[in-house]
């Protein structure tokens, strides 16, 4: 445990790469790991004058158009995913909170099945309506909980938690009464709701990336504080933490985080609520270390359930959502009863 500590960001960093090469190569025309880097260094300028190709052409196309669009996206909205999970944990000092906890997630799945039941068809960036949409969703549901939750000035964490799930409960319900007067476009809307990364393409990852890149730097930018507000947030004032301030940024950081990440894929479960744990166990609460920790995790296991989505089942391709949710309730039950209460202890 000190030697992955001590190590980990480099040895999670090696375990990412060599992911994304193994799922470079995996599809229905099998292009070896080694190959996918020579394609994948020949684009690099230093190094194309030195290599002559001596694949088809095709394994190119194939590799960067098809493939790496959907595994960089994978590593986005993993990250995206964890990063999220790990404010909210650290925010409302409770290792049960994940990405969806205040209505986010539910606001971009309602705007998503507007956009399919209504077969609205405008674009942006070639970004659909979709999407759009699942963005401007969950920043609308983010909004109206924090405006629901505000009181005399401050925001307590027991109101903007009752108000979420009141808005969950709400926006659920909303999506539930699309899926059944919609029933041709039933199908869609379920299908898109259990998340995958199934035709998307590198407007998706241009349009997800900036939103983890700034969320990445407003965390580390606050990574001190969120270890002060640990403490309590009475304590954190006393150390000279603007506390509603830094609530304030965070809870608007990692909702849009997730608004992005359930944009681009759909829902996806579990991601947001089991990396952060694992982190926290494996390299503590510090979240200076924590944060750049939980988003190679997150990337890793997103990354991974997708390459079994693809092959588990081949040629037919599971719902990531559902994937996450096979492979991680079990994987979620099977730690709190190996860690026991040292598991809660580590998330505090």
């Amino acid at each position: 445990m000190v030697f992955f500590k001590r190590h980990a960001l480099w040895l999670l960093t090696v375990a990412l790469l060599l992911l994304v090469l193994l799922a470079a190569a995996i599809g229905s025309v099998y292009i070896s790991p080694l190959r996918v880097l020579e394609i994948l260094l020949h684009r690099l300028p230093e190094f194309s004058a030195q290599m002559v190709p001596d694949w088809p052409e095709s394994y190119e196309t194939i590799i960067l158009l098809i493939r790496l669009p959907r595994v960089v996206l994978a590593l986005v909205v993993g990250s995206a995913l964890a990063l999220a999970g790990t404010i909210f944990q650290g925010l409302f000092k409770n290792p049960m909170a994940d990405p969806h906890i205040i209505g986010a997630s539910a606001g971009a799945g309602l705007g998503a099945a507007i956009a399919i039941s209504l077969g609205l068809s405008v674009s942006w960036k070639g970004l659909g309506a979709v999407p759009l949409l699942a963005s401007a969703g969950a920043f609308l549901a983010v909004i109206l909980v924090y405006r629901l939750a505000r009181s005399r000035g401050v925001v307590p964490i027991p109101n903007l938690l009752l108000a979420g799930l009141a808005l969950n409960s709400l926006l659920s319900a909303l999506i539930s009464l699309l899926i059944y007067f919609g029933q041709d476009q039933m199908h869609t809307i379920v299908f898109w709701l259990m998340g995958g990364l199934s035709g998307r393409y590198w407007n998706y990852v241009f349009y997800t990336l900036p939103y983890l890149l700034a969320g990445l730097a407003v965390a580390v930018y606050y990574a001190r504080d969120l270890n002060l507000m640990l403490l309590g947030e009475e304590t954190a004032h006393n150390l000279g933490v603007e506390v509603e301030k830094v609530k304030a940024v965070l809870l608007l950081v990692a909702s849009v985080l997730t608004g992005a990440a359930v944009a681009a894929s759909g829902m996806i479960g579990f991601v947001g609520l089991i990396v952060p744990h694992v982190a926290r166990i494996l390299v503590g609460p510090d979240h200076r270390l924590l944060v750049p920790v939980s988003i190679l995790s997150g990337a890793i296991l997103l990354l991974g359930a997708d390459i079994l989505a693809r092959t588990v089942l081949a040629p037919v391709e599971l719902p990531l959502g559902v994937v996450t949710a096979l492979f991680g309730a079990p994987f979620f039950i099977m730690l709190l009863r190996r860690t026991g209460s040292h598991f809660t202890e580590a998330g505090d």
